[in-house]
């Protein structure tokens, strides 16, 4: 058998460093638009205000932002993708999502019992409808 002279087949093969310089250096916000610099420093003071520690608050503010933006939006392809708001809507809401100030001024017992009636009819409804599809199967 005539075996070639080098590395085993299951050996992984490191890039030259000159490939490894072309990529930005982590950390480096200089992709990033104003109003995503501005994004990013509001969410880190609410992170802030919570009681969070200065990196982690950044880390995650900068999170979000990547999140919502789908990253630095300042030159390149990737432009014109319009931006969610999935992270904004979650935040802090007491009543839910969709809750107002109405809801927020109910006692937490009074949402607890609301959530759950909801939930049992969501699953009784569900309920119906898989006994639904399954008799329009047996047809």
């Amino acid at each position: 058998m005539n075996a070639e002279p080098g590395p085993p087949m299951h050996v992984a093969i490191l890039q030259p460093a000159t490939l490894r310089e072309t990529t930005m250096p982590r950390g480096d916000k200089s992709s990033y638009t104003d109003k995503q610099k501005r994004q990013a420093e509001h969410i880190e003071e609410g992170y802030d205000k919570r009681g969070l520690g200065k990196k982690e608050a950044e880390r995650r503010a900068w999170a979000t932002v990547n999140k919502e933006t789908g990253g630095g939006n300042k030159s390149g392809s990737g432009r014109g993708v319009p931006d969610t708001n999935v992270s904004s809507k979650r935040g802090g809401r007491i009543g839910g999502p969709r809750g107002g100030k109405a809801s927020a001024r109910r006692p937490a017992a009074a949402r607890s019992r609301s959530a759950k009636k909801a939930a049992a009819t969501r699953k009784r409804n569900a309920k119906k409808r898989s006994s639904a599809r399954k008799t329009a199967r047996k047809r």
